[in-house]
């Protein structure tokens, strides 16, 4: 995405440059609010699981993988009647939707074995950790299983921007979102006020069109009568408010200059939050995302056969067999008359597989993305006690790092459990190649550029690469344009008795409710051709 560039007409940043560049990030948002509808995207497309009437007819189904399409697809055909069995390669099920809290193991492709040895309580989420509210499919479960939901705080005024790459003298210093996005609000809607007083604008306005536009500008920007940004008590004070006449009124903090905000860059992460998949206050289950996870083992668990990798998935016209080798590595085998496969195409494209060639060729056509997460147990919560955040996340352009995210749970306790980084692609893959304790200090060194508290206050560390993790190799399928075309519809369909189901086969991709729709979908399919046979 673009940034504020100078117009390549004589380098100036003129005013219709300067509105193309909030565009360019989202932030049409700070322009015109009521524009942010038309940015919706994606939400649940179906919200309930299909009807599955009229038999199984002693229909086995095989399914490969527990995690929640698996889980979802073994928990509704097993209620319709059907005999299902599950393979799942790991100890446990749940697949991506892992909670790291005291006696969690994991040891990732390196070598690096970690055990997770957090205060009694505290947890890190290090596969999914955040629901929207539309994703009726997930939100589905949670209800039906009694899985408690509280809120999970995306979005926080109070919270800071710390970016090292801007200039000016914002550039390395911490400061409070709300502060920006009220002072590039501000200075946005004089801009515009100005122009559309004087009649400026591209777009033709009536006299009353134009004086009501203004009166939202300046409503929306705290504008003086003049049209001029001066500051609001919105973006906070330097003294706050109080009793009797000192503090009394107290003192509003002074905007910061126009051009400083410009030239900090901070202002880029006021799109954080203005696409459909990512509100202002989203949901998570109390206690740990896992929590799905356990709901659904509650009630599949006796269908599900742990420890079992799969090493070939054989069809012939009257069924399918999947060899796979126990936890013992003794070799063993299941045949159904269909199979459900909700292993990630990373790992099924390394698997003997008796598939079309185009159906194999489409396996290559997605790619997985390197990420990282790692929980940092601090001794106080001092992002609460001397900082007064509550929630949300620390916004950076420190390398490797991307965010900081404090816990939306715990309130006022004593220690607290934070995400000390969340980072993508090839930075992910760098700092990955550490071992557990470099990453942690490298966390707990870019931490202490914005909070002086953080290195004396960090106690223990979890680390995970899903990119390191040896049954999903990727954190999520990030399909291209040609990808999409080409490939994305042969794996939604069959391969003689062989259906696909996950994420990555949604456009809901990393999130629970695409991998549990995809299941929906496929075990549509299958009743319906069961149905018909």
């Amino acid at each position: 995405m673009s940034g504020l560039d100078a117009s390549a007409a004589g380098g100036v940043l003129t005013r219709r440059r300067f509105f193309e560049s909030l565009a360019s990030v989202g932030g049409m948002s700070l322009v015109l609010s009521g524009m942010e509808a038309l940015g919706y995207g994606i939400a649940s497309a179906t919200e309930r699981p299909p009807e599955l009437t009229g038999g199984a007819k002693n229909t086995k189904i095989v399914i490969l993988g527990a995690g929640l399409a698996g889980m979802t697809a073994a928990y509704e055909l097993s209620k319709a009647g059907y005999q299902v069995q599950v393979l799942e390669a790991r100890a446990f099920a749940g697949g991506r939707c892992q909670t790291a809290r005291k006696g969690f193991k994991h040891t990732d492709l390196i070598g690096h074995e970690q055990t997770c040895d957090f205060d009694d309580g505290l947890y890190i989420n290090v596969g999914p950790w955040r629901i929207p509210y539309h994703h009726r499919s997930t939100l589905h479960y949670t209800k039906a299983f009694g899985v408690p939901l509280e809120s999970f705080v995306n979005d926080n005024d109070a919270a800071y921007v710390y970016f090292e790459k801007g200039a000016g003298p914002l550039a390395g210093k911490p400061v409070r979102k709300g502060e920006i996005a009220a002072d590039i609000r501000g200075y946005t809607a004089e801009l515009v006020a100005k122009a559309a007083s004087a009649g400026a604008l591209d777009a033709p306005l009536t006299g009353l069109d134009r004086e009501k536009f203004i009166a939202y500008l300046v409503n929306e920007g705290r504008l003086s009568k003049d049209l001029a940004y001066k500051g609001t008590e919105g973006r906070g004070f330097s003294v706050n408010p109080g009793a009797g006449v000192n503090p009394g009124p107290g003192k509003e903090l002074p905007p910061y200059a126009f051009k400083d905000v410009l030239d900090s860059g901070a202002w880029k992460v006021l799109s954080s939050v203005t696409g459909y998949e990512q509100q202002r206050t989203m949901l998570q289950p109390a206690g740990g995302m896992d929590q799905i996870a356990k709901a659904f083992e509650k009630r599949v668990g006796p269908m599900i056969r742990y420890g079992a990798v799969v090493q070939k998935i054989k069809q012939s016209p009257s069924g399918v067999t999947v060899a796979f080798k126990d936890a013992d590595g003794k070799p063993g085998e299941v045949t159904a008359d269909y199979c459900l496969c909700t292993i990630p195409l990373s790992v099924l494209k390394q698997i003997d597989l008796d598939a079309s060639a185009p159906f194999k060729a489409a396996m290559s056509g997605v790619a997985y993305a390197p990420v990282n997460k790692i929980g940092l147990q601090m001794k106080t919560r001092f992002w609460e006690e001397k900082h007064h955040i509550y929630g949300g996340h620390i916004y950076t352009d420190l390398a490797g790092i991307n965010s900081i995210s404090l816990p939306s749970t715990g309130w006022q306790g004593e220690k607290g459990v934070l995400l000390g980084y969340y980072a993508f692609g090839g930075e992910a893959a760098k700092i990955s190649a550490k071992t557990p304790a470099e990453r942690a200090a490298f966390a707990v060194a870019a931490g202490q550029k914005v909070f002086p508290e953080y290195a004396d206050n960090f106690e223990k560390a979890f680390s995970f690469s899903w990119h390191l993790a040896e049954y999903n190799l990727g954190g999520w399928a990030e399909w291209g344009e040609t990808g999409r075309k080409d490939s994305y519809p042969i794996l939604c369909e069959p391969d003689g008795r062989l259906y696909l189901a996950g994420e990555h086969l949604s456009y809901l991709g990393g999130w629970q409710a695409g991998a549990i729709e995809s299941a929906w979908q496929q075990i549509g399919k299958i009743h319906a051709r069961v149905s018909k046979a």
